[in-house]
């Protein structure tokens, strides 16, 4: 069991690094005040959305192991509220912290700690279902930054995936190509 455990630690880190690095090349597309932009008064900015996953991670990885995932001075709420003074790298700098908390959580686990028990929101979750709920819900967010950067630079994106029209040539083409970058997956 020490094994399989192993593997899905290893494996939970390399889908979260992999989500990280496809909201960052969204990210890295837009202009500054695309960072503010939504599409319509029901819609999150990209920097709410980061914002939220920020104090998320923040509230969810602290501790992880110890106390809930529900941190009292966390309020969910003001996560959606976006000043018009907010920059790029303000923006970048909650990513980052909420990378590092989520990246430091992971790094301190052992295969052992797997199938322990932690809560959120009173609610008990083994580790594992903890991590996939935290997995999902960051996929979800980053997966609304990659859209909304992709209908904000319309005909300048640069697709995080391979390119429209080009699935065969992916197909026939070696593995060796594929690993050079020149087709994203």
């Amino acid at each position: 069991m020490t094994d399989l455990a192993s593997h899905y630690l290893e494996e939970i880190k390399r889908q979260l690094r992999g989500h990280k690095r496809m909201g960052e090349a969204a990210m890295a597309q837009l202009e500054d005040r695309d960072f503010l932009a939504t599409l319509d008064p029901e819609s999150n900015s990209v920097a709410a959305l980061v914002k939220h996953i920020a104090g998320n991670a923040r509230s969810r990885f602290t501790d992880f192991l110890t106390s809930d995932g529900e941190k009292p001075d966390r309020f969910r709420d003001q996560e959606f509220e976006i000043s018009e003074k907010t920059t790029r790298e303000e923006v970048m700098r909650w990513w980052e912290q909420a990378w590092a908390h989520v990246f430091s959580a992971l790094d301190s686990l052992k295969p052992e700690d797997v199938q322990g028990i932690v809560t959120i929101r009173q609610e008990p979750h083994t580790v594992m279902q903890a991590l996939n709920r935290a997995l999902a819900h960051y996929a979800q967010h980053i997966g609304q930054i990659v859209f909304l950067a992709k209908h904000l630079r319309s005909a300048q994106w640069q697709t995080l995936s391979i390119g429209r029209g080009k699935s065969e040539d992916y197909k026939t083409a070696s593995p060796k190509t594929h690993a050079r970058g020149m087709y994203k997956t």
